[in-house]
């Protein structure tokens, strides 16, 4: 009967153990499913600050070039009444060669700049008219040249990328 007895107590706290661990498995599953959502919550929150910061990145990137583009259109346009009198210079009848010369490479050399900052001459004389990018000045009737075709420039237009510093003053025929 000691036999049983003891089989019995060891019955008895074996199955007591088994509910203590099942209670400590089930304490330890609900803390590893709350970890789990704190875990998913932060992963959520770090995703959706990338996302912000990489909007941000992009629009102060879009602001800057903007910014750029817009100080440097204000102080090209500034120097182009200097370029048209280069021009002017340079298409003037000289009897000193060298000093033509002269002028004709400072001319280049400020269209290279021109250039090198992505600053281009509007189209001219044979363009189609564009109220965006051309100012007319007079309209004349000319048979030999095509409807709204520029016939003359007064003064040459420029513009950054798609943003246009100056119009061109131009003639218009028919």
């Amino acid at each position: 009967m000691e036999e049983e007895k003891q089989e019995q107590e060891i019955n008895e706290e074996s199955t007591q153990a088994t509910g203590t661990e099942n209670k400590e498995i089930n304490n330890k599953a609900d803390e590893i499913i709350k970890l789990k959502q704190e875990l998913e919550e932060k992963d959520d929150r770090l995703k959706r600050l990338m996302a912000e910061f990489e909007n941000f990145k992009k629009r102060s990137g879009k602001e800057r070039e903007f910014l750029y583009n817009s100080i440097l259109s204000d102080i090209v346009s500034s120097f182009l009444p200097v370029l048209d009198n280069l021009e002017n210079a340079a298409n003037a009848e000289t009897a000193d060669e060298n000093y033509k010369q002269g002028v004709e490479l400072v001319l280049k050399q400020f269209k290279d700049v021109l250039v090198a900052n992505n600053v281009k001459e509007i189209e001219g004389v044979g363009a189609t008219f564009d109220p965006e990018l051309h100012e007319a000045v007079s309209s004349v009737v000319d048979e030999s040249l095509g409807e709204k075709e520029i016939k003359e420039v007064y003064r040459k237009g420029y513009k950054i990328g798609n943003k246009v510093i100056r119009h061109s003053m131009v003639v218009v025929a028919n």
